[in-house]
């Protein structure tokens, strides 16, 4: 063990250096830490707490156990907003999935204009919902909307009144958020695209494979992996569709287009069960994680069947 002219080891300076570096590095890691316990964890557990109590935020917590989860099934509005929010889910992640890889498809190969179309097309995903909402509530509007004044100079009679309709108001938000999230998804797939090796469709069109018989063989289970997470994202995305009703309907009409979340926040912040709501909450919560274990292992089936 050698000494320096300080008499101080150099084993001992090289831990000391050690010490400094890894409190160096604890020095930028605690403050995320507490912040994700403080703003995080710590509201994800005490959420988890006070679905078992009634609580109103005016008076103290009181433990009522499993009581709001069963108030859920004997709840027919949560079990409409349930069946709202599957018809969004159902419209929705197979159209927006579909649209993702056709644009990715179409701008694949590079040409005049396809940079600006993939950012045209990429652009409402980054976009503020709020502000997509208010512009289709204009295109939806049923006496000066885009589609209705189109519909009209085309000799349609009946319009329909979209978002003010039983029938319409929940296809025409699932239109909207399939038009928004689609780019997002569409770059997932274009990255996706370019890692297929050219020469795959190269000796596809020797063997006399025609264009859709190459998607259909080629391009489709190669981008599986893509489209297994971007099915599960927008799973999710979809049961949390929020920003989108609050803007454009509430719920409404005749709580047609009342989703879970939306009648989470209207029990949670206008009519203060902080209970209840927090007790939905967490069964959105395991539906999600059900469902996403569904997936994740129908997809190691397909892998080991070798689809």
């Amino acid at each position: 063990m050698e000494r320096t002219a300080s008499g101080v080891t150099v084993t001992g300076a090289k831990r000391r250096a050690a010490v400094r570096r890894e409190l160096t590095a604890w020095s930028f890691v605690v403050p995320a830490l507490v912040g994700l316990i403080i703003f995080v964890y710590g509201p994800l557990v005490y959420s988890l707490f006070i679905s078992f109590t009634s609580w109103d935020l005016l008076t103290p917590a009181r433990w009522t156990g499993l009581s709001n989860y069963a108030r859920a099934f004997r709840d027919d509005t949560f079990i409409r907003c349930m069946s709202n929010t599957v018809f969004f889910v159902i419209s929705i992640v197979p159209s927006g999935i579909v649209l993702a890889m056709a644009m990715a498809i179409a701008l694949n190969r590079r040409g005049r204009g396809t940079g600006f179309f993939r950012a045209a097309f990429y652009m409402p995903s980054i976009t503020s919902t709020v502000a997509v909402g208010l512009v289709w509530l204009w295109i939806f509007n049923p006496d000066k909307g885009v589609i209705n004044s189109l519909l009209k100079l085309v000799g349609v009679r009946g319009l329909p009144q979209w978002l003010e309709s039983v029938i319409w108001a929940k296809p025409a938000l699932s239109l909207m958020r399939v038009w928004q999230v689609s780019g997002y998804y569409m770059i997932m797939y274009l990255t996706g695209l370019q890692n297929i090796p050219k020469e795959l469709y190269e000796a596809a069109e020797i063997d006399g494979a025609t264009w859709w018989q190459q998607i259909r063989h080629i391009t489709v289970p190669l981008l599986s992996n893509i489209t297994v997470f971007a099915t599960i994202m927008l799973t999710i995305e979809s049961f949390n569709l929020f920003e989108a009703i609050y803007v454009m309907t509430e719920g409404r009409p005749g709580g047609s287009t009342n989703t879970i979340l939306y009648y989470i926040y209207t029990q949670a912040f206008e009519r203060y069960r902080m209970g209840y709501a927090s007790a939905m909450a967490w069964m959105l919560f395991a539906i999600l994680f059900v469902i996403t274990i569904i997936q994740f292992r129908a997809r190691n089936k397909r892998e080991e069947a070798g689809y």
